[in-house]
């Protein structure tokens, strides 16, 4: 009796780690669906494509002067023109997964390129792609077709479920309530098996945050939201682990299965992974070796005389509005102040390394002119305090703002180019998101090195030299905006910096006194920030104050007005000082804002 007993026990355990195995390896196969598409039946069919790539023209101009090519000849090598899809046809509907196996350079990047009307550098030579029956154009594919690109473009501090939020706020239309908007996106969650993840942070290679494969299901995630009938994804399995890319796929297959189209670009796929396809584009150099079915694929190579080996690929069986108006820009631009000063705020180890610095700066250099109470600092000592005081932490501002807005610009050619917002909401959530952090950085700058030197204590001289800074690292802030968004690299955003900064520097009138220019300089002081926030400095601090001189036991009285004239720094009233940085820090936001406008703001390797 006692031995049934514990035959029974042990039957009972092993049926329940069974069970948590099945729990454990298979929830992701869960059959349920979460978020169909309850649309129309889409349609996409390529007839008799040909299309050919100028390589020569996906050269960045930078490598040509590199090169020393002169620009004219840029595109002009004839062997520059590469065919890189021939006589393609295929035919995909609603409700299959079409995958596009091949090696590198063999034509899947360009065919999806093609299809989302993306072919940049590259010219169809015959052919054509049809979308329901319709000849495939921006308009049309901006309307049903969501485009997963193969790196994963998000904010990394902010959360699975924040990030969906935000763009469901921009993407979905103007009549979906506050609540209809938070239920699409826990659908999308659901449906996209990230619930244990929806409260962690997304990460990158630098935060750790969610997995690979969790981050490239938030990615299908963002484009998912607004329901999409054409789902085009581009290498999604790439980087990610064997069981990570195989439920993945298992994703994307329940996807299809909830009336969409679900078209794929992949290398090798593993036979577990070949399995689930629907229908199969097998391209070599361009050409197309098979097309078709999964499951017949075999049979058809194995009767050309290449049978599959042994032990692989067995085949498993296995609403919308199109014309819903987007929220408005004034919607837009509060979603993503939202998002901007949410993703800013979280990074705290930038903030504090950052607050840290100019803490450091300003201690560093006040306690240098610290301890001249009683007798105050000579004219030559103020002088180079207040030139160095508005010269020194600037340039720190212009790197950390370019080296921010490059991490950013990929993301920001994605959205911009797959209509999710426009230019000008962005524009002035980045302008105002940003600057409470620029308040806290001249607050923690400014203030120590004021006391600390023993300059006029009066509040009226202290709140006018604030403000003077304020402009000027402003002023710093918004020509690193122009030089980043302006040149599509790190590098040469830095060094167009470099060398604005520098010649504003020795052309601010400490390093040279300004009737000592010469013509080019001369002009080139005129739009120096570091110019203009010197000579108000000095007017504040020497206007209204007498220094005493004493040479062989006789003592003058120097009206500080006189210093000011010594170095040309007198010919305009103080206001004149803050409208010309007022001035120029429009300036600079409005090259900034044209830049954004109309130069494409690829990262370095889309380039």
């Amino acid at each position: 009796m006692k031995e049934t007993t514990e035959n029974v026990s042990l039957d009972d355990a092993s049926w329940r780690q069974t069970k948590t195995q099945d729990t454990v390896f298979h929830s992701e196969e869960d059959n349920s669906l979460y978020f169909t598409y309850s649309g129309k039946s889409n349609v996409l069919e390529v007839k008799e494509l040909n299309y050919q790539v100028n390589t020569a023209s996906q050269i960045p101009w930078y490598e040509n002067l590199a090169q020393m090519k002169m620009p004219w000849t840029w595109k002009s090598d004839p062997h520059s023109h590469v065919t890189v899809i021939q006589n393609l046809n295929l035919k995909v509907r609603s409700g299959q997964m079409l995958a596009i196996i091949g090696t590198t350079a063999g034509g899947k990047t360009s065919l999806l390129d093609v299809i989302t009307c993306r072919d940049h550098g590259g010219k169809i030579e015959s052919g054509q792609v049809m979308i329901n029956n319709k000849p495939s154009t921006p308009q049309l594919v901006r309307k049903c077709i969501a485009h997963v690109r193969q790196d994963d473009r998000l904010l990394p501090h902010l959360t699975v479920r924040e990030t969906l939020l935000f763009v469901a706020k921009l993407r979905l239309p103007k009549f979906f309530s506050d609540s209809q908007r938070k239920k699409r996106v826990e659908d999308v969650i659901a449906e996209l098996r990230l619930r244990q993840c929806a409260n962690t942070r997304v990460g990158n290679e630098y935060l750790r945050g969610v997995s690979g494969g969790e981050r490239r299901r938030v990615s299908i995630g963002v484009q998912l939201l607004w329901n999409p009938g054409i789902l085009i994804l581009d290498e999604p399995t790439s980087g990610l682990d064997s069981f990570t890319a195989h439920n993945l796929v298992i994703t994307l297959s329940r996807l299809a299965r909830g009336n969409r189209l679900v078209l794929l670009s992949l290398h090798q796929p593993r036979s577990d992974i070949f399995q689930l396809f629907d229908l199969v584009l097998l391209m070599t150099s361009g050409l197309t070796a098979y097309c078709g079915t999964a499951k017949d694929m075999v049979q058809y190579f194995t009767e050309l005389g290449y049978p599959c080996p042994r032990n692989s690929e067995e085949v498993i069986n296995m609403p919308h509005h199109l014309n819903d108006q987007l929220p408005g820009a004034l919607k837009q631009f509060t979603i993503l102040l939202s998002r901007q000063v949410s993703n800013d705020f979280r990074d705290l180890s930038t903030l504090l390394i950052h607050g840290f610095e100019a803490l450091l700066m300003s201690l560093l250099i006040g306690f240098l002119y610290y301890g001249h109470e009683k007798n105050g600092l000579s004219i030559r000592d103020t002088t180079a305090l207040l030139y160095m005081i508005g010269a020194l932490i600037p340039f720190t501002i212009i790197l950390d703002v370019i080296a921010k807005c490059h991490s950013e610009r990929a993301m920001l050619y994605h959205d911009l180019e797959g209509g999710m917002y426009s230019v000008s909401p962005y524009f002035f959530a980045k302008i105002l998101g940003e600057l409470p952090e620029h308040c806290m950085f001249v607050v923690i700058y400014g203030i120590p090195i004021y006391w600390l030197a023993n300059l006029i204590p009066e509040p009226k001289h202290f709140l006018l030299n604030f403000l003077l800074l304020w402009l000027a690292v402003y002023s710093a802030r918004a020509m690193a905006l122009w030089v980043a968004a302006l040149l599509p690299t790190l590098q040469l955003s830095a060094f167009l910096g470099n060398v604005l900064f520098t010649s504003f520097y020795l052309s601010g009138g400490f390093v040279i006194s300004l009737n000592s220019l010469w013509t080019f300089p001369f002009w080139v002081s005129k739009i120096s920030f570091l110019r203009w926030n010197f000579q108000g400095m000095m007017q504040v601090q020497f206007t209204d104050t007498t220094y005493e001189m004493t040479d062989r036991n006789i003592t003058y009285q120097i009206p500080g007005k006189l210093v000011t004239q010594a170095l040309d720094l007198d010919s305009h009233p103080l206001y004149v000082s803050y409208l010309v940085l007022t001035g120029i820090i429009c300036s600079f936001l409005l090259l900034y804002y044209l830049s954004l406008r109309f130069i494409k703001q690829k990262s370095t390797q889309d380039w």
